[in-house]
């Protein structure tokens, strides 16, 4: 969810929309466990309400990236960097099969 605010402010479905891209549809963000999501970060500092505006008489309520939450996201980015060639190492070690099978 902070990817998908890393660029630009989004609503709730806007949000769902972007995870399901951004996962390339691994991820189905379900209302219930968005919002209660949002809410969490929120109380965390990581994002916070941009601006909310009336749609067909419904309130829409835009969120946005903070600054620890843009913070948080490097920090969990370079983890996942460290992570990968961590694996990319060990996978270089690993033993090729006998005879030249590829």
């Amino acid at each position: 969810m902070l990817t998908a605010l890393a660029a630009q402010p989004l609503h709730g479905y806007g949000i769902v929309q972007s995870v399901a891209e951004l996962s390339e549809g691994e991820v189905k963000l379900r209302p219930g466990t968005l919002y209660g999501a949002l809410d969490r970060l929120d109380q965390q500092g990581l994002i916070a309400v941009d601006r909310e505006e009336a749609v067909n008489d419904r309130l829409r309520r835009y969120y946005r990236l903070s600054d620890s939450g843009a913070a948080a996201l490097t920090a969990q980015a370079d983890r996942l960097r460290r992570r990968s060639a961590a694996v990319d190492r060990q996978l270089a070690l690993r033993p090729r099969p006998a005879g030249g099978a590829a």
